[in-house]
């Protein structure tokens, strides 16, 4: 939902939710709801109204249980082809990214600009938000506009003098001689994740030299959509939330 939310209030859900809800779900008067917008909270709803053209809730509590990871992480995620990346970008989400931001790198094979990259943005946020629902994230992660890898870099070099470095920055290369248990913990990560056919070694220089350590996460190669998901699970399970 993008309206605002609050106890009492009474709406009627835009089209998109109201299909899912009453067609396919079948939702009916007095049913139950779960509703959120990214405020940080979840709101318990009941239908007032179904019809086939109009499903109405009201809002009857607030509440906050604890579904966001103590570890602010940011997912660098090089663009990858077809589904992959729906599927990178959707399990990040589902295991607590705060923030996704999609980069060109010079190995990857996907090259959009103006409209279909305006088009693909919208496509990759309307992933994470369906994510966060099924997930029941109370925030939905921000997909920053696609940039390319190495202006992303110069940028976070000039950011990292202005914080301080607050922010552990962290790529997957498969020949780092460095793993997560090798590495101090942090309240705040930024994990680089390269294409397919992996990230140049000028890209490793420039990255290494703008203050990003590498990092191996294991003896085999993973492929771009799995290696995200599996060093964002080792780091949640480390310093977030899954460890129990």
């Amino acid at each position: 939902m993008d309206a605002p939310l609050s106890e009492g209030a009474s709406l009627e859900l835009p089209d998109a939710k109201r299909h899912h809800l009453g067609t396919v779900l079948r939702l009916s008067v007095g049913d139950t709801v779960t509703l959120f917008n990214g405020d940080g909270h979840e709101y318990a709803a009941r239908v007032s109204e179904a019809t086939r053209k109009r499903l109405a809730v009201e809002i009857e509590a607030l509440s906050t249980p604890r579904r966001e990871s103590t570890l602010s992480l940011t997912l660098v995620q090089a663009i990858a082809r077809g589904d992959r990346m729906d599927f990178a970008l959707a399990k990040a989400v589902e295991l607590g990214v705060a923030r996704i931001r999609p980069v060109f790198t010079e190995r990857g094979q996907i090259k959009l600009k103006g409209e279909r990259l305006a088009k693909k943005q919208a496509h990759w946020q309307a992933v994470a938000e369906s994510a966060a629902e099924q997930s029941g994230r109370l925030i939905c992660p921000a997909i920053s506009p696609a940039i390319d890898l190495g202006q992303l870099l110069a940028d976070d070099d000039e950011d990292e003098h202005a914080d301080g470095g607050s922010t552990l920055r962290l790529m997957l290369a498969p020949e780092a001689a460095r793993s997560l248990s090798e590495i101090v913990s942090t309240p705040c990560v930024c994990l680089l994740i390269g294409p397919e056919s992996g990230l140049s070694h000028t890209e490793i220089e420039q990255a290494s030299a703008a203050g990003w350590q590498a990092l191996a996460l294991g003896p085999r190669i993973l492929r771009t959509e799995t290696a995200g998901m599996a060093a964002i699970a080792a780091l949640q399970t480390a310093w977030g939330d899954l460890a129990g």
